[in-house]
């Protein structure tokens, strides 16, 4: 993926309908009844690597400078895409904020340590990344390639959009009060923020950001964090009543069902099978 800033071009005609229409899936569903150096007052971008009350790193000897650039430049493309989309449905897009890092953080869903991964929480609306993660990745997952990170961002700004819809709190509301199966209204909230990942990733096809092999990249990422491929490896069997990510030909049909389309309304994963 290249990594110079280009302005978003004309939008689609697909924003105003395919958000409507999932907003409007969302409400009639009720499911009958988931760092350094840069101001996060101008990016929305922080890091907290360091321990509490020490100065942020230096980018001139930080190893992550390159990273932490690349990633301040996706979260806000990802962002400026999804408030365009917002912006033509005639809703209102507030833009996450999201923190970088090492080993533990602290959030408004509580203390996280590096073994949570990456994850988003909704009662500050901020994206939690460790840096460690993407090495995780590409060294032991073999999901390498900025797009692969990208991806794992877009993914995280997916449950955002989530949240913004209301659609995370009625998923909540469901496993409380056990009118559906909590694990599998969990896989089908996962999916479809992989889902909104593809969308944006359609975009930046659609305005030449995309190298060859970026796309492979991105479905390698999403098969890599696919439950049966981590609980395999991590425990060498397969029990799929404990899943609540999905499996890794799911999360990549859904990524590659976004991605195809650039339709939000491409996304329902809560009404059909998945």
């Amino acid at each position: 993926m290249r990594g110079i800033p280009i302005p978003l071009g004309a939008m689609r005609g697909l924003g105003l309908p395919g958000l409507l229409l999932v907003l409007g899936l969302v409400l009639f569903l009720n499911f009958c009844g988931g760092g350094t150096g840069i101001d996060p007052g101008t990016s929305g971008f922080d890091r907290t690597g360091a321990p509490a009350g020490a100065d942020p790193l230096d980018p001139s000897v930080d190893p992550d400078a390159e990273l932490v650039d690349f990633l301040s430049f996706v979260l806000d493309d990802i962002q400026d895409e999804w408030d365009d989309l917002f912006r033509l449905s005639g809703l209102e897009y507030r833009r996450a904020e999201l923190v970088l890092f090492d080993q533990f953080t602290e959030s408004g869903c509580g203390g996280a340590s590096e073994a949570v991964g990456p994850h988003y929480c909704p009662l500050d609306q901020r994206v939690y990344l460790d840096l460690g993660f993407f090495r995780q990745l590409a060294q032991e997952f073999g999901a390498k390639g900025d797009f692969a990170q990208a991806y794992v961002l877009a993914h995280e700004i997916g449950h955002h959009v989530q949240n913004l819809l209301g659609t995370m709190d009625r998923v909540q509301s469901a496993q409380q009060d056990g009118s559906m199966d909590a694990n599998d209204l969990s896989i089908r909230l996962e999916l479809q923020a992989d889902c909104f990942a593809g969308v944006w990733g359609y975009s930046t096809f659609q305005r030449e950001l995309l190298e060859s092999g970026d796309l492979q990249e991105a479905l390698n990422a999403a098969a890599a964090v696919g439950d049966d491929r981590i609980q395999e490896r991590v425990t060498g069997r397969i029990d799929p009543e404990s899943w609540t990510h999905g499996t890794a030909e799911q999360r990549m049909s859904w990524f590659r069902r976004g991605f195809d389309s650039g339709d939000p309304a491409s996304c329902d994963t809560f009404s059909a099978g998945i």
